[in-house]
């Protein structure tokens, strides 16, 4: 699902938004999630899962074109753990 058939999602279910007040509710929260994880803090949505950062410190990597030794820095990812009920419901094979 993309952030706009999210949007239009959002609108069709609650009919009293406007499309506006849709997107502007999903970019605010997406928004404070992505300045939460930038200020290094943990997100954690209960039955859904938990963002946080992972830490992948510095290595030499190769150009996969030219076959050359790059340096890369150290650098902070998000990462996701889905929760336990988002793992169940989502596990098909058990129903």
């Amino acid at each position: 699902m993309t952030k706009s058939q999210l949007i239009a999602n959002l609108a069709a279910r609650h009919t009293q938004l406007v499309a506006k007040d849709a997107e502007l509710a999903v970019k605010m929260i997406l928004d404070a999630m992505a300045q939460s994880l930038a200020d290094g803090h943990r997100i954690e949505i209960r039955g859904f899962g938990s963002f946080a950062l992972n830490y992948r410190p510095p290595r030499v990597g190769r150009n996969p074109k030219s076959g050359e030794r790059v340096h890369v820095p150290a650098k902070h990812v998000p990462h996701f753990k889905a929760g336990k009920e988002l793992r169940e419901r989502v596990d098909v094979s058990g129903a």
